[in-house]
């Protein structure tokens, strides 16, 4: 690490511990106390709701607009294929690896040491607000969702999630949709019943090969799939009811509602979404910031995964540090350069747009 900054070496130290503390989405107590300890050290005011924390640059002026920077400290839990220990941080051939390492440990010490670095400026045109948040894998209700009422009005956001520091001005929606094909239950023996699981192959079929008319330039097409199914109770009844799941990945083309409206439509079985709010995202590509980043050379697209972008409706950008192949991968990594470099590459952007 040889030339980095303070700043560099205090993410870097800060990532080592809270890799070192099992931060499982809903048992992220102890990595928020981590967090809140760094910005006490630091004499940085803060908010604490649950696991969430959240502080305003010291010269905050509520005739400014806002920027808010944001990333999660949960994590997956370790899957079986791990050859280290997940929650010993190890520095080696110029990578650190851990748990929460690359998604998203490396984004959420980048923007706290950038958020640090312009925190005691007095001559900025806009305030900042660092929000390190929970529950982000499982978008949950208790992240930041719960902590968007309590921050200022915000003019936009830069999320913190592994893009090799490329800027995904676009990210598709989630909605995760149950579905229930009834039948009629009879012996399999007899012309008996109707056969419930033949019903959800017709609906399951429908759902593979139909295509929404419009697509998204950036995210592409609207994207369904089935990805689990259950039926039956013993070999020699028909089955009155057969449950399945769809994954729905929607884009700004339609609205999750929308999606939801031609499922209800193209399907024989009961359709019940667990939730609609994790709406799809995006930054107009003439927006400031993005427009600082490419004068950098960064290229702009659309992402096919989900973060708490969904939960912001305001103008947002999802950039970072790491690799997104990384994520929830046995002995999970970030480079140590990837921090140095996202840190220089943040400021370099936010510079463009905050003394402009």
């Amino acid at each position: 690490m040889t030339g980095t900054t303070t700043r560099t070496q205090e993410a870097v130290a800060l990532l080592r511990r809270l890799i070192a503390i099992p931060s499982f989405s809903k048992q992220e107590d102890q990595t928020a106390d981590c967090i809140a300890a760094f910005l006490q050290e630091r004499n940085v005011p803060f908010q604490r709701l649950k696991n969430n924390l959240w502080a305003t640059n010291q010269y905050f002026d509520p005739a400014k607009p806002t920027i808010l920077l944001n990333s999660h400290h949960d994590t997956v839990r370790p899957n079986t294929s791990y050859t280290l220990d997940p929650f010993a941080p190890l520095e080696q051939d110029g990578k650190l690896y851990g748990l929460g390492s690359n998604d998203a440990g490396g984004c959420l010490v980048s923007l706290l040491a950038v958020f640090l670095h312009y925190y005691e400026k007095p001559d900025l045109q806009y305030n900042f607000v660092i929000a390190a948040t929970a529950e982000e894998e499982i978008s949950g209700r208790e992240g930041l969702e719960m902590v968007i009422p309590h921050l200022p009005p915000i003019e936009f956001a830069i999320v913190g999630e592994p893009t090799q520091m490329q800027m995904a001005i676009a990210e598709k929606g989630l909605m995760v949709v149950d579905c229930t094909a009834h039948g009629k239950a009879g012996h399999a023996a007899r012309n008996e019943g109707e056969n419930a699981i033949y019903k959800a192959m017709r609906d399951i079929d429908w759902i593979r090969n139909y295509r929404f008319p419009e697509e998204s330039a950036l995210l592409g097409p609207v994207k369904m799939t089935v990805t689990i199914i259950q039926a039956g109770s013993q070999h020699n009844v028909v089955p009155d009811a057969c449950t399945f799941t769809v994954d729905v990945r929607t884009t700004d083309k339609y609205s999750n509602e929308d999606v939801l409206m031609v499922l209800k439509n193209g399907l024989l079985s009961e359709v019940r979404p667990r939730s609609v709010r994790l709406r799809p995202s995006s930054i107009a590509p003439d927006h400031p910031v993005v427009q600082a980043g490419r004068s950098l050379g960064l290229r702009t697209y659309g992402s096919p995964t989900t973060s708490d972008q969904a939960l912001l409706d305001v103008p947002s950008l999802k950039m970072g540090p790491g690799d997104s192949a990384r994520s929830h991968s046995a002995d999970e990594f970030i480079y140590l350069s990837e921090i140095e470099k996202g840190i220089a590459t943040y400021i370099e952007v936010l510079d463009k747009v905050v003394f402009s």
